[in-house]
């Protein structure tokens, strides 16, 4: 079963990796499309990680069995993945890859809550199912850098073709009904407001103000990375991005050796100023003499999300009281994967199109330096207003990680 469940969440993840990625390089080089029409395209995720709690628990939990509303979901998602293919216009290209967010983003609960039914214990389990999400993503980056083919659409026919296995491979899962049938929907239960009184706590508030903003200057990595990295001339983009999730499952196992070091504050601290180093990495580098700046860059992933996201779903197991723990990290969650980077969606293709010019020939370069530095002075002020204004109540010698939900990973590339 363990490895059934693997097998899933390596198809999950590889559908996203296939596609977002480099989803702006084909906007920008062959479509040429603005950076702000890049950056709401990236954001069309966002609405969907705000939305899909809903879908999630209307559908799943009190409807239909799981794995038919992920094969449902996986379907309709593939159809709009071949139309969204074939699209040249901004408009008719943004509605299709909203629809498509709307269907997929849901999935990614739905296969976290399958997998927590079918295995004993998941604090101690889910975590080695959950690595092969990211192995999924590694490899098919891996494919589309080595087949050359991120300036065009084919990485969505490629994500197209793994949501069908996806959808023909839950077929082959075990039968997962829904819990909850028999119970009347309310919205608060699909909606974390429960956990908003939480946000009284300074600490907390403060917590949560640094998450949003953060999210901000994420999202000029995910949006535009790809896209950089083709446009200074970088070989294999998409495979050298890769190196940002081996380093994510490194960074992984050494959280609990760093926690005993720094604590929650100075780890949450490390974790945004390697979002600062790594947008000066990615400023200055160069893809010869000073390739070593944007491997960096790439490579610094790891502590960028672990050292900050993981560690805060830690702080707020520990924070947050047991009835709470699970609304709580969906408000983390909406208010990072969800606001966050829906305004970090529109001010990075501000940004972008703050430092573009067109030649003669109608080609359109960045002046990729001023952009990088901009998201570095934002993630910079984010780090010094938690570092004044966060207080942590208490330094753990040696946090129980066993009580950390991996499950709130799932709306992460």
């Amino acid at each position: 079963m363990k490895w059934r469940l693997r097998l899933m969440m390596l198809f999950q993840y590889a559908i996203w990796g296939a596609w977002y990625v480099t989803v702006g390089t084909w906007l920008g080089q062959t479509l040429h499309f603005s950076g702000t029409e890049i950056g709401a395209i990236a954001g069309t995720t966002a609405i969907g990680a705000m939305i899909s709690p809903l879908f999630a628990g209307l559908l799943a939990d009190r409807w239909f069995d799981t794995r038919r509303v992920l094969v449902a979901l996986q379907v309709l998602g593939a159809a709009l993945l071949v139309f969204a293919a074939q699209q040249q216009a901004f408009g008719v290209l943004y509605v299709t890859l909203l629809l498509y967010s709307l269907c997929y983003m849901p999935t990614l609960a739905l296969t976290t809550s399958l997998a927590m039914r079918h295995i004993d214990d998941p604090r101690e389990e889910f975590g080695a199912i959950r690595v092969f999400g990211s192995i999924g993503w590694i490899v098919v980056g891996l494919v589309v850098g080595a087949a050359g083919i991120e300036a065009t659409a084919s990485p969505l026919y490629l994500a197209a073709g793994l949501s069908l296995a996806m959808a023909g491979y839950c077929l082959t899962l075990p039968a997962t009904p829904p819990l909850a049938g028999n119970k009347r929907f309310e919205l608060r239960q699909a909606l974390p407001l429960e956990a908003l009184h939480l946000l009284r706590g300074r600490s907390m508030a403060v917590f949560a103000l640094a998450s949003f903003l953060i999210c901000i200057p994420l999202q000029f990595y995910y949006a535009f990375t790809n896209l950089f990295l083709n446009e200074v001339g970088v070989v294999n983009a998409a495979g050298k991005m890769t190196g940002g999730q081996m380093s994510e499952i490194l960074c992984m196992l050494l959280i609990p050796w760093f926690f005993r070091r720094l604590g929650v504050k100075y780890m949450l601290a490390v974790g945004m100023l390697a979002w600062v180093v790594r947008y000066v990495m990615f400023a200055f580098g160069t893809p010869d003499e000073l390739m070593w700046m944007l491997w960096l860059g790439i490579i610094l992933h790891g502590i960028c999300f672990d050292f900050f996201f993981v560690v805060g779903q830690i702080y707020i197991d520990r924070e947050a009281p047991p009835a709470l723990r699970a609304a709580t990290q969906g408000l983390i969650t909406f208010i990072t994967y969800g606001l966050g980077m829906f305004v970090g969606s529109w001010l990075s293709g501000l940004a972008v199109d703050a430092y573009a010019a067109t030649d003669a020939q109608g080609t359109v370069a960045h002046q990729w330096r001023p952009i990088w530095l901009t998201a570095a002075g934002f993630a910079a002020a984010v780090l010094v207003l938690f570092v004044l204004l966060f207080k942590d109540r208490e330094r753990a010698a040696d946090p129980d990680l066993s009580h950390l939900d991996l499950a709130t990973r799932e709306k992460t590339p």
